[in-house]
């Protein structure tokens, strides 16, 4: 089943929820309205179709490997690297005073969506790249841009994260890779990183790690953790590239998804230290770091956006095609395509409802980005700032969870069948498992959420993106279809559902703090499904004004569905936050 970019879809969401011609009314995006929208999302969808999708059942069934501290990647992957690189799709989102475009995010996403949809182990290496430019950017000193910037943006070198240890997961205060200032200004590095994807390969000329590790006497705990660039090769005076750095990958993970993406286990200073360059200031690693990581975080929402859309295709291609028992009520005297049975209907319209709803989430937030970033008024600026870091957990949280959710389904449209490799809907559903893990699981995201975005203002964050949901209701009310006022209900009912949840949140996280984070994930699920049926009640209203076009009311009946069948969860989520959090931890450690 090949791939077929839904760029219809995107440039709806572009063009009526994330609004790019009013992107394009900021400055450094006069020239990224509707018409470059199109043309730049029309040319992703041929490189991803024609060349990156074909790549994703052989990098299943030929991983990359590992030999002599030497990573081959599936074959035809160095290749189409190479076109990704020329074709200028690295530096999409980047600045052009480092040769990127200097495109909205509301764009990029879209092609981050296409990349990840078409193969997802291959465009782990982009998004890994993606957060360290994002990094040297903001805490890089000049030198440190000038030197690396250029060539990450161009994709002629590559960038990757070094934050876990083997005693250090989620933990960073446990970081023991440690950094010795020499006299020359740089630092050497020791110690060891695992799961760094794409720490090691052969798709690009440099790898530019960006590690965390602490210098001696640093104080302990977080705040002790420096960040330094440690690049595999040393570069020499004029640019070059120079020796091998002191950093070798000394094994690569066998894992259950993601298979052709290389998950390396990298050795820092086996044989005299690694050279590193300090970012920013010693001590203020995390900080910097972190900015990575929220580059990442909504990266891997779109993962999971992307993954669910290529299960969902995979399904509806093979319920169009494989005929099964005769349907219920009738309509075809045999046997008949499954598409015809209920439960599979119900099946794909899950799939389709949550992944485009999933979709409209993380453009209207990527809109929310450009306008925090580039708005001439202050105000709206700081606004769309805070709905943005509002934002994250959800399209990370929520857009991962709802890909385990669909490509699931994906399987068991195909039956038994689903269950065989040959049939290639396995492959999605052990891809999608590592989106609600790495970059922070779910509970972390919903941490966050709990902690800094609900329980620090009092929840009036939360209220006032409440607040312009009760907006978009009044609005479907006043438009007086059916459709419209049946899914201005569903909105309130979940928006009740989440006001009440993040007041009780907001009152326990002080007083009861296990009872707030007993509930942490159930707030993010529920607030994912709230804001994500939002938007596709906003775009209900712009479909139904459009009259009799076919896609137009397939949108429709889209946003009707999401209400009818998604969006009635949310109460019963608010049940289990809010009466339900004593339970959670009433049985005793020692009684499990």
């Amino acid at each position: 089943m090949s791939y077929q970019a839904p760029v219809k879809d995107m440039l709806f969401n572009i063009e009526h929820l994330a609004r790019i011609e009013e992107v394009a009314k900021m400055p450094g995006f006069e020239d990224a309205g509707l018409e470059t929208a199109q043309a730049v999302l029309e040319e992703c969808a041929k490189f991803n179709e024609g060349v990156v999708a074909p790549l994703n059942v052989p990098g299943d069934l030929n991983p990359s490997s590992l030999k002599d501290h030497v990573v081959t990647t599936t074959p035809g992957f160095k290749a189409a690297f190479k076109q990704f690189a020329e074709g200028g799709w690295q530096g999409l989102q980047h600045p052009t005073d480092f040769g990127g475009q200097g495109l909205p995010k509301a764009i990029g996403a879209a092609c981050i969506e296409m990349l990840n949809s078409a193969n997802l182990s291959f465009a782990l290496c982009p998004l890994l790249t993606d957060g360290a430019i994002e990094a040297l950017l903001t805490a890089g000193s000049d030198e440190l841009k000038a030197t690396y910037l250029e060539k990450l943006v161009s994709g002629e070198w590559t960038g990757t994260m070094n934050l876990t240890e083997p005693q250090a997961g989620s933990d960073l205060a446990l970081v023991r890779t440690k950094a010795e200032p020499q006299p020359d200004g740089t630092y050497k590095v020791f110690g060891t990183k695992i799961f760094i994807t794409y720490g090691e390969h052969d798709m690009a000329d440099n790898i530019v790690h960006l590690v965390l590790a602490r210098v001696a006497g640093a104080p302990e705990g977080v705040k002790g953790i420096s960040l330094f660039v440690v690049p595999k090769f040393v570069l020499k005076d004029d640019g070059a590239l120079g020796d091998r750095n002191d950093v070798y990958c000394v094994s690569i993970e066998h894992k259950m998804g993601i298979k052709a993406s290389p998950t390396a286990v990298l050795q820092f200073g086996d044989h005299g230290g690694a050279t590193g360059y300090l970012v920013g200031e010693e001590n203020r690693g995390l900080e910097y770091m972190f900015i990575m990581m929220n580059s990442a975080r909504y990266a891997v929402g779109v993962q999971g956006i992307a993954i669910a859309e290529r299960a969902y295709q995979h399904a509806l291609a093979y319920a169009k095609e494989r005929v099964q028992s005769r349907p219920v009520d009738g309509s075809v005297k045999g046997a008949a395509t499954i598409i015809h049975h209920p439960d599979v209907r119900r099946m794909l319209m899950t799939m389709r409802a949550l992944t485009e709803g999933c979709r409209a989430m993380a453009l209207t937030a990527a809109a929310a980005y450009d306008a925090a970033h580039h708005h001439p008024d202050a105000e709206v600026r700081k606004q769309n700032q805070a709905f943005y870091e509002f934002m994250v957990p959800l399209v990370k949280g929520y857009s991962t969870e709802m890909s385990l959710e669909v490509t699931d389904l994906g399987v068991q449209v195909h039956g038994g069948m689903g269950f065989i490799e040959e049939t290639g809907a396995a492959q999605y559903y052990r891809d999608a498992k590592i989106l609600t893990i790495y970059e922070g699981t779910t509970a972390i995201q919903a941490n966050d959420l709990v902690g800094r975005k609900t329980a620090r203002d009092g929840a009036q964050g939360a209220k006032a993106i409440a607040e312009q949901i009760a907006a978009t209701e009044k609005a479907l009310t006043a438009s007086g279809t059916d459709n419209a006022k049946a899914v201005a209900q569903r909105l309130a009912a979940a928006r009740q559902a989440f006001v009440d949840s993040a007041e009780y949140i907001a009152a326990q996280s002080k007083s009861d703090p296990n009872a707030a984070y007993a509930g942490s994930v159930p707030y993010l699920l529920l607030a994912g499904n709230l804001v994500a049926g939002w938007q596709l009640g906003r775009a209900l209203l712009v479909a139904e004004a459009a009259g009799d076009d076919a896609f137009m009311k397939a949108k429709a009946v889209t946003a009707r569905f999401y209400a009818d069948h998604i969006l009635t969860r949310a109460p019963g989520l608010r049940d289990a936050i809010v009466e339900g959090a004593a339970s959670v931890t009433a049985l005793a450690p020692e009684a499990f």
